[in-house]
């Protein structure tokens, strides 16, 4: 085992904790693997998310303070945006693609879907009331609350990523303004933190197979009843085939195009990122590791990554978005509503902007969909329909979200001249 890559542990992980969460559930132990093992996943996600916000903050401001100038950081800055949105807009288009080819919305019965908005219709209305209140305010609050009023008391909830993000850069600009000898002994404290923060990540890394282990035993011991996940089968295939295409497709034909790097170096240098996103449905909790592994295994040097990176986990949900667009026209169809062209225009634009405009909320990803819903006129109440599928297609489609963040961040580092090939190469 000690010989084994690291992806190989945590695939070997997974598939044992499936077999014993099935093991458990046939045999009446759903709630020792509740009570037992269920909390070390939960420990380990926990670790990751405590380390989230100072990684930010180190490697944010390490990156950021090596860049020789004000210029270098807007030139970084415009195309890590400008990709992040050029691939948001084409996964949403791509979802929609696939929604209005199936028609998955159409197979399922009246009587199942009452069934639905029955059995999840305390978890939709919580969603639609946080949706409610996101819709409710300014155009501009965005931009609003992403400036916080108080840095520690941002720094204290992982959900206001997007403020510490501003701060950070705020920051570190102001670090890179100031003569080199005033600036020389707070790169030096940001640059030791960041190497503390980094060798934790190892240290945790190693423990991620019984991590993983844990999280997915729970998974299925804790999984909706089967017919649910039977009237729900196509509409799943759709966003498991959206997200297919995205991850297998598209990032490495960008990644081919922007830095010819090969389809088999990509995937083995993301691969644990990928499967920790799997594993854990966060692309913050992934974050440390998406970040280690770009890298020292994709060669994207470290101020482009530690820039691109944080901002990636916070804004950038191209699965997510896929996910937004075929379930809109899932519960659209289930309704017996027909979508016409602008209206569907109208979801790619609402998807792509709310990917963006969610980012801080808790469950983001169903927050956007209320959004999205209501923009097209479909029936808010509807998203109880998915909800009984909507943890496993979570998890993949975080390994979307983590793999774009990591193909846009090895696209600008190549477009500065920043990515090591070679190294990628060994």
């Amino acid at each position: 085992m000690r010989k084994l890559a690291l992806h190989w542990k945590i695939i070997i992980g997974m598939v044992l904790g499936v077999v014993f969460g099935f093991a458990a559930s046939a045999f009446g132990a759903t709630e020792f693997v509740v009570d037992w093992i269920k909390p070390f996943g939960i420990i380990f996600i926990n670790a990751l998310k405590l380390i989230a916000i100072p990684l930010i903050v180190a490697s944010l401001i390490k990156g950021i303070s090596d860049l020789q100038d004000i210029s270098q950081l807007s030139r970084i800055g415009g195309r890590t945006l400008g990709l992040f949105l050029v691939t948001t807009v084409t996964a949403v288009t791509i979802g929609l693609g696939i929604v209005n080819l199936v028609n998955p919305g159409k197979v399922v019965s009246p009587e199942t879907r009452e069934k639905l908005l029955a059995a999840y219709a305390n978890d939709a209305s919580q969603r639609i009331e946080i949706a409610t209140s996101q819709a409710d305010q300014g155009p501009l609050s965005f931009f609003v609350d992403m400036v916080p009023d108080n840095i520690v008391g941002a720094a204290s909830f992982n959900g206001n990523m997007l403020q510490v993000i501003f701060f950070v850069v705020f920051f570190g600009i102001g670090l890179i303004l100031i003569p080199p000898d005033k600036a020389r002994p707070v790169k030096a404290f940001f640059d030791g933190v960041n190497e503390v923060v980094l060798k934790l990540i190892d240290l945790l890394m190693a423990t991620a197979p019984y991590a993983v282990f844990a999280l997915l035993a729970a998974l299925v011991v804790e999984a909706p009843s089967a017919d649910l996940f039977a009237a729900l089968l196509s509409y799943s295939i759709c966003v498991l085939l959206g997200l297919a295409i995205l991850i297998l497709g598209l990032y490495p034909l960008l990644v081919r195009l922007f830095t010819g790097v090969g389809y088999g170096a990509f995937f083995r240098g993301i691969a644990p990122a990928q499967l920790l996103a799997f594993s854990t449905s966060s692309s913050a909790a992934t974050l440390p590791v998406t970040l280690e592994r770009t890298t020292g295994h994709l060669g994207v040097s470290e101020d482009v990554a530690s820039f691109v990176l944080p901002i990636g986990a916070t804004v950038n949900m191209d699965g997510t978005s896929l996910h937004q667009a075929v379930a809109a026209v899932f519960v659209a169809q289930v309704f017996g509503l027909e979508l016409d062209l602008t209206t569907q225009l109208g979801i790619i634009v609402t998807a792509s902007m709310a990917s963006i405009g969610a980012a801080a909320v808790p469950s983001a990803g169903i927050v956007m969909l209320v959004i999205v819903l209501g923009q097209a006129g479909i029936p808010v109440e509807g998203i109880a329909l998915i909800f009984a599928v909507d943890r496993p297609l979570d998890m993949c489609r975080t390994i979307a979200n983590v793999t774009g963040d990591a193909t846009v961040s090895m696209a600008v580092a190549n477009s500065v001249g920043k990515l090591d090939v070679a190294s990628i190469a060994r």
